[in-house]
């Protein structure tokens, strides 16, 4: 008895002809870029037309960017920032929200409906107030200027709240039989069962805190404070001949962002998930 459906294998080949081509479309931006960055800008431009492979290639070029662009220092302001910032949101973001998930006060909801509306107020809506606030601390071109300001989350109170209210009553109400005081059943079972919201929040604090460039831009005149995102401003003003020196550079940046993507990966995977599937 014949049926229309197609044999296996070649189901399998389609989906993989189709998943290749998709990862192809994803992936041929980042080898333009890589192809920018070693070419020789006005050979691979004017002289080539801008073909899909390195031409005249200048293998110093990351070299190069790194002294031009000063990325020693100001990688590390960008890593110790970005640090202090995860840090300091992920300890708020769970204390706050095990609060509002476990804890009952006065004032629970509005409080919670106060936090969640800060979502709305974008970083600009608030930035002369802070600015001078951190000026009149005097916290310019400080650690404390560049940090203080961000050690707390909305977003992250919510995410990791919503991972707490998806921890089992019986698994809360045998802890407290066990004697379990609320720090101790936050640190051995509430924390470990929303450890996949958690790992994918600090992503989500990594990249903001790392990417961030307006903040530090407005609180900070002294070269010696600039984050990577303003180091990469400068060397954009690059000379027609030295553009491709702006594109490692650029490349440079994003390579932490792309270890702690390859890191955090199954993390994310699961915590975007989490209580997709009930069993």
């Amino acid at each position: 008895m014949q049926t229309d459906a197609a044999p296996g294998w070649v189901r399998n080949v389609a989906w993989y002809v189709l998943l290749t081509g998709l990862a192809a479309a994803v992936l041929f931006p980042i080898w333009m870029t890589i192809v920018r960055a070693l070419s020789n800008p006005i050979t691979w431009s004017f002289d080539r037309g801008q073909p899909p492979y390195p031409v005249d290639i200048e293998w110093d070029v990351f070299g190069r960017a790194f002294d031009e662009a000063s990325f020693g220092r100001q990688l590390a302001v960008s890593a110790t920032v970005t640090l202090i910032i995860v840090i300091g949101q992920m300890v708020t973001s769970v204390l706050a929200a095990y609060a509002f998930a476990f804890v009952d006060f006065p004032f629970k909801r509005t409080m919670f409906a106060v936090t969640m509306a800060t979502l709305m107020l974008p970083i600009e809506v608030t930035l002369v107030a802070n600015s001078r606030t951190i000026r009149e601390l005097d916290w310019t071109n400080s650690f404390e200027g560049l940090t203080v300001p961000f050690l707390a989350s909305a977003l992250g109170i919510f995410l990791v709240r919503q991972g707490f209210l998806a921890v089992p009553r019986d698994l809360r109400d045998a802890a407290a039989l066990d004697g379990y005081g609320h720090l101790r059943f936050l640190w051995r079972v509430a924390i470990p069962i929303t450890r996949p919201v958690i790992a994918a929040f600090v992503v989500l604090s990594f990249l903001a805190a790392w990417n961030s460039y307006l903040w530090p831009r407005a609180i900070t005149d002294d070269s010696d404070w600039n984050t990577i995102q303003i180091g990469l401003r400068a060397v954009a003003n690059s000379t027609a001949d030295q553009l491709n020196v702006g594109v490692a550079a650029a490349l440079l940046a994003a390579l932490p962002v792309l270890i702690v993507l390859v890191l955090f990966q199954r993390h994310i995977v699961r915590g975007l998930t989490a209580g997709a599937v009930k069993g």
